[in-house]
């Protein structure tokens, strides 16, 4: 298992986790988290806090204005010694009610009419828990780019009517760029997103066209294809891809070249309780050509689905990785039932050398 780092040490550990900490309505996470009763908020703390990252990017997580869920979710952490003194969450794309039909099926209001599908606003959101001071007035959120605007973009054959293409966003959650200081000096840019998954459309491949330009805004940033540059601090990209570079639906390209640019470097974190999962379960498992170790999520192994690598956290080539790992604990481990309650994802993490 993943030994704790703190800010300070020689090592700063970075995470992301997609938590499953949503619920049928606005208040109920927040409710279930701040009871200290709930079965699956419980195992997300107990993951973290056996994680012990120093920042840690939470996908998969309702949004509310006052962060109160955030902020139950930082207590439970706390009581458990592992508290973050900084806590960031924009209000997200889904749920956003946007007034327009954007699946075109007639109806106005469904969840699939808001600017990233959710039934409520703030469903399915994003969050930074941090031990490093967070530079707000610096921070640089993306998540109003309309998806057409994106240089290159592949929504020109996704289907959409002219007022849905006017109104549709590409950022199903959200992008941010924020900036983190770091104990000696300089800054550390946490380049964040969680993508549509590239399923739940038709022939005309809506969700997997825009899953590829949500990873694809990564590259365009990092061209200068954008009206801001980004800014010469290291940095490290990561979240939920939702897709995997070798397996399943969805179009891989902009994911390979991501993974492959110079720009970056890829750790490949891997666990052996992966392996096993992999081997275990089967079906799908085994026609799948990616390296099992790396996956990070645990689908079910029917429906042409099984577990694959969806999550990533990609530091910037200048970076030294001093280690990498996703907890996915060996069946029969003390950890692993915890894991497996907390999420269909595992906690993936990287260990930076500070500079």
């Amino acid at each position: 298992m993943a030994t704790a780092c703190s800010v300070g040490a020689e090592n700063l550990r970075i995470a992301t986790f997609h938590t499953d900490l949503t619920r049928d309505g606005p208040g109920l996470v927040y409710r279930d988290i701040r009871s200290g009763t709930d079965l699956q908020a419980e195992a997300v703390a107990d993951v973290i806090t056996a994680a012990g990252p120093d920042v840690i990017l939470l996908t998969g997580i309702d949004w509310d204005h006052g962060l109160m869920a955030l902020a139950a979710l930082e207590t439970r952490l706390a009581a458990r010694g592992a508290g973050y003194a900084h806590l960031l969450a924009l209000r997200p794309n889904s749920g956003m009610a946007t007034g327009v039909d954007l699946d075109g099926d007639g109806r106005l209001g469904d969840a699939r009419d808001a600017q990233g599908y959710g039934r409520f606003a703030g469903q399915d959101g994003m969050a930074i828990l941090s031990r490093l001071p967070v530079a707000g007035d610096a921070l640089r959120d993306f998540s109003p780019l309309l998806w057409r605007d994106l240089p290159g973009a592949l929504i020109g054959a996704a289907g959409l009517s002219p007022e849905a293409a006017a109104t549709q966003r590409l950022s199903t959650t959200g992008h941010w760029d924020v900036p983190l200081r770091l104990p000696g000096g300089g800054w550390l840019h946490l380049w964040a997103f969680a993508a549509t998954p590239p399923v739940f459309d038709g022939p005309e491949d809506r969700n997997g066209r825009r899953n590829h330009d949500e990873v694809a805004f990564w590259l365009r940033y990092l061209d200068g294809a954008l009206p801001q540059a980004p800014a010469t601090a290291p940095f490290v990209i990561m979240g939920n891809a939702n897709l995997d570079p070798a397996d399943g639906e969805g179009r891989h390209e902009a994911l390979r070249a991501l993974l492959a640019d110079p720009r970056l470097q890829d750790p490949a974190p891997q666990s052996m309780g992966a392996v096993l999962a992999a081997a275990a379960q089967g079906g799908a498992n085994a026609r799948q050509a990616g390296d099992p170790a790396r996956d990070t999520a645990d689908w079910p192994d029917t429906d042409n689905l099984g577990n694959r690598r969806v999550d990533y956290v990609l530091p910037s080539a200048g970076l030294r990785v001093t280690a990498a790992g996703v907890v996915w604990p060996e069946p029969g481990t003390a950890l692993s039932a915890t894991v497996a309650r907390a999420s269909r994802h595992r906690l993936v993490w990287v260990d930076l050398a500070l500079p």
